[in-house]
């Protein structure tokens, strides 16, 4: 085990914050990809069950209609995917993404229980998933990724404001090649 740790260690896999970068990149590439497919047709139908029996969303429908709902997620998807992405370098971006994202996926994780014939019947029904509820359940996964990112960038502001300007400006100067800075 302990060769296998170091093995790890070498490749980096345990320093400089590469778990959490992981986790942005594939929220990001996730709500790339899923907001794309809210702009074409065979999506919009797809998402019938979803918005019909959701108890967050229900009225997406006779807000936006058939089609605007589609429209309506896409954009959100988009706009939370640029926010997570700036995040990389603007921790309070990547708050907000992270915050629009946990509530994205309550309002999906909330369908489970209101999802018809979700539950298998000729397995005893619950836990046996069967429908569109194996597809929700991934959703539980993206939510707690979203409220990890969510808890990292909050710290990492936090401590950064926290921090005495002159280390502040120290880190900054160093940023800039200047070397450090004369406080006094």
């Amino acid at each position: 085990m302990n060769s296998l740790i170091n093995i790890l260690t070498k490749f980096g896999l345990i320093k400089d914050d590469l778990d959490y970068h992981i986790v942005r990149a594939s929220m990001v590439i996730m709500f790339l990809f899923f907001g794309y497919q809210k702009w074409f047709e065979y999506e919009a139908e797809r998402l019938l069950p979803y918005i019909s029996n959701g108890p967050l969303i229900f009225w997406m429908y006779p807000v936006f209609g058939f089609r605007g709902a589609s429209w309506f997620l896409g954009v959100a998807e988009w706009l939370l995917c640029t926010l997570l992405f700036l995040g990389f370098w603007n921790k309070q971006l990547g708050i907000l993404g992270a915050l629009g994202s946990c509530f994205a996926l309550i309002a999906t994780v909330t369908i489970i229980p209101f999802m018809p014939d979700g539950w298998d019947a000729s397995a005893g029904g619950f836990p046996a998933m069967t429908g569109n509820v194996p597809f929700l359940m991934k959703d539980v996964v993206l939510l707690a990724a979203s409220f990890y990112l969510l808890k990292q960038d909050v710290m990492r502001v936090s401590l950064a404001a926290a921090r005495p300007i002159s280390d502040r400006l120290e880190q900054l100067d160093r940023k800039r090649g200047r070397g450090a800075v004369s406080t006094g």
